[in-house]
């Protein structure tokens, strides 16, 4: 006669939560007060590109109910698309054509910098190159010199490779990045190398073992440098303005600073609406590869 067997309940016992001592209270509280603190500028930039121009101009904090009686301003947004002004040769808002200069910049320098972090991160920890780490060294002490120390001799190598006023100074000289290669280098050393043998074993090569098997083990590294080089790329505005000079090849931040101005001043609630639209973009794209970003920034080691 067949026995029926009851399943044996398993009791879960809750891990007791650590006391909260002095430290861990001052610790909580003063990252509580610096998230406050980086998150209230971008609250006041969306709050006044929701107010009246008179509103900004007298910097009245909260002009809407229960303490006054304006309105929320979304007429704002359209009105700030509107004033920043035409694209004559395609007959279309500026602020579109710097969304596209920005979106192309974007787009072609993130991809050239994690291609070339990838290959330059993959030989120097997993190939036999003579003096590879000298040439890390030499790498790194490059993030050492100013970056306004080259930027005049930037500029002028533009000119003479008559790439002015072309998506190729916006995008070429920044195909490489110092900080991805050293994000990357990080990754890949901790891969174990018992891996690439077993990937010679099986006859693959260096090719193969990188993008078949360190690429797909590196997402969370690949994720926050291409991450990091969209919001330092999207947010540039020094270099834009030096290597361009017409409306249709600006981009968004370059846009922003060139804003319409009245007779009697800067029409702030309306640059408030455009900077909110220009952040936009880097806070969905933060969301949605948040975790990502912190699993490639905690397990990315500092594995000489």
């Amino acid at each position: 006669m067949a026995t029926i067997t009851q399943p044996v309940k398993t009791q879960t016992v809750a891990t007791p939560r650590p006391p909260l001592s002095l430290a861990r209270i001052l610790i909580y509280t003063f990252l509580i007060i610096f998230a406050i603190a980086s998150v209230t500028p971008f609250v006041y930039m969306v709050m006044n590109s929701l107010k009246t121009y008179g509103s900004t101009i007298t910097n009245n904090l909260w002009p809407w109910p229960p303490f006054g009686t304006e309105a929320l301003q979304f007429q704002n947004y359209p009105d700030a698309i509107k004033e920043a002004g035409i694209d004559r040769s395609w007959n279309i808002p500026l602020i579109y054509r710097y969304f596209l200069n920005s979106l192309i910049t974007v787009s072609l320098t993130v991809a050239g910098v994690i291609l070339t972090s990838v290959m330059a991160a993959y030989a120097l920890a997993n190939m036999d190159l003579p003096g590879k780490n000298w040439v890390f060294l030499f790498i790194l002490a490059t993030i050492m010199v100013p970056g306004d120390l080259t930027l005049v001799p930037k500029v002028v190598m533009m000119f003479q490779l008559k790439w002015y006023n072309t998506y190729a100074a916006l995008i070429i000289p920044f195909l490489a990045s110092v900080f991805g290669i050293f994000l990357m280098r990080q990754f890949f050393l901790q891969i174990p190398r018992d891996l690439f043998d077993a990937a010679l074993i099986d006859g693959a090569g260096h090719l193969t073992y990188l993008f078949r098997i360190v690429v797909p083990l590196s997402r969370p590294a690949i994720v926050t440098t291409a991450l990091l080089n969209f919001i330092w790329t999207w947010d540039s505005f020094k270099w834009p303005l030096l290597v361009t000079k017409d409306a249709n090849m600006r981009v968004l931040a370059v846009g922003l600073q060139q804003f319409v101005q009245s007779e009697g001043g800067t029409e702030t609630h309306l640059m408030m609406a455009f900077a909110t639209m220009v952040t936009l973009p880097i806070i969905i794209l933060y969301f949605f590869t948040q975790k990502y970003f912190q699993q490639g920034v905690i397990s990315t080691g500092i594995k000489g």
